[in-house]
């Protein structure tokens, strides 16, 4: 899975507001007004793959309330198409958002607030997950799925040489320079300098926390101790030689993970798929386990990928599309199709062994879900996702890369990206703390 972005030109170019929304049904904690059980046909845009199937099955179960779904592209395209229909007065009912799309969306007053509507549904999902749909205290979204991270290693090779699997990351450093000086053909894993979502998921898990809104105005804490933190240790690594600095996702890194020059890899839980298609030859040899953690016996990892289903703001059926979100996100016949089409869903009922099977892929850790599922309670995000994570992100993506060719230290890239965050927050018009 590789991370989307947004495009910064699209969410200025449409930015209604940056605070506030006037609909008195986005009054935080009012439910929503309308009969949820009435006749309705709710158009729902989607990119997942195969998401028809969870939506011919609610269609069956509701033939009086149907819904249609438009399928799109993800990322960009999407959050600028949907910002446009919301301004042009024909948006969908219902909206699969990523999670760090929301805040645009949000402060564009294109999602409704869901907070009076959702009755106990919040109870059905971990904590960490919820609060990746909150903002400033409301609720726009139910989450559909996620992306807990965790580590893969090739559990053959690790007995072969000999090695121990990392509980903290001051291990994963040493194990790094152990493997190079036992096998120089091998490295334990890669920085990833050109996904800063990848990047997000490591500061998470160490505590960070970029951006956070309140009372409408900005603060962000990108050059935090939390993300200088995970930064300098890589840095050291790749700067060292310990580990290689190349991107993932390109033939290289593919024929590395195959061939065994590359052992481990910290990722998500969908990285099971990603290795499957690119690695059919190790099918039985990787194993995963918890990030290594930076203080000993915590349960502590963040977030890579995933994403929401939202109500538009301006719906004409929103409490009927309320009803169909909920139940797409928390029904166990609906969490079983997620799972069937890839989605690693986010409500706990749709993480349990008696959902999911262990992957064929995997069939030498036979209880890889239940492992899963216990590494993602301990999943945080930050406490909001700013609403130009698009130019942060960028900004990551455009430095990193940079710093790795010239050995320079990484912790530094977090001023500049924090600095470029800000201006861009003041060019929108956003209120930002000290500014």
């Amino acid at each position: 899975m590789r991370r989307r972005t947004l495009l910064a030109t699209s969410a200025t170019a449409l930015l209604l507001t940056a605070c506030g929304n006037d609909d008195a049904d986005n009054d935080a904690n009012t439910a929503i007004e309308g009969d949820e059980n009435a006749p309705a046909n709710l158009v729902f845009w989607a990119w997942a793959e195969n998401i028809q199937r969870v939506i011919d099955l609610w269609n069956q179960k509701n033939p009086e309330q149907t819904v249609t779904l438009s399928g799109q592209a993800a990322g960009d395209e999407l959050v600028s198409k949907f910002l446009a229909a919301v301004k042009a007065g024909n948006a969908p009912d219902l909206v699969q958002a990523e999670y760090q799309a929301l805040p645009t969306m949000i402060t564009n007053n294109a999602l409704q607030d869901l907070s009076g509507s959702l009755g106990d549904a919040q109870g059905a999902f971990p904590e960490g997950t919820w609060n990746l749909t909150s903002f400033s205290g409301a609720t726009y979204a139910i989450p559909q799925d996620v992306g807990p991270m965790m580590l893969f290693y090739r559990a053959d090779i690790f007995e072969q040489m000999g090695l121990e699997v990392p509980k903290t990351w001051e291990e994963f450093g040493a194990l790094a320079r152990t493997v190079r000086e036992r096998d120089a053909r091998r490295y334990l894993t890669t920085f990833h300098p050109g996904d800063a979502g990848w990047l997000a998921g490591l500061a998470q898990q160490a505590g960070a926390n970029w951006w956070t809104n309140e009372n409408g105005t900005w603060s962000v804490n990108i050059d935090d101790e939390a993300t200088r933190k995970v930064l300098g240790f890589w840095s050291d690594l790749v700067n060292s030689k310990a580990i290689l600095g190349d991107p993932m996702y390109t033939p290289q890194w593919n024929s590395q993970i195959s061939d065994g020059t590359i052992i481990a890899w910290p990722t998500a839980v969908w990285g099971v798929g990603v290795l499957e298609g690119i690695a059919a030859n190790g099918a039985g040899k990787w194993q995963m386990v918890p990030l290594p953690q930076w203080s000993a016996g915590e349960n502590v990892t963040g977030f890579w990928g995933g994403s929401s289903t939202a109500v538009s703001a301006s719906s004409s059926n929103k409490a009927q599309a309320v009803k169909f979100a909920r139940w797409m996100n928390t029904d166990p016949e609906a969490l079983k199709i997620l799972v069937e089409i890839g989605l690693y869903p986010s409500a706990t009922a749709g993480q349990g062994a008696d959902v999911l099977s262990t992957p064929k892929y995997m069939s030498n850790q036979p209880n890889y879900y239940e492992a899963a599922a216990e590494i993602a309670k301990g999943a945080r995000g930050f406490n909001s996702w700013g609403p130009n994570t698009n130019v942060t992100y960028g900004a990551f993506e455009d430095r990193l890369p940079t710093a790795v060719r010239s050995g320079a230290d990484f912790a530094a890239v977090a001023a500049e990206v924090q600095q470029v965050s800000v201006d861009d927050l003041k060019r929108q018009g956003y209120q930002v703390a000290g500014g």
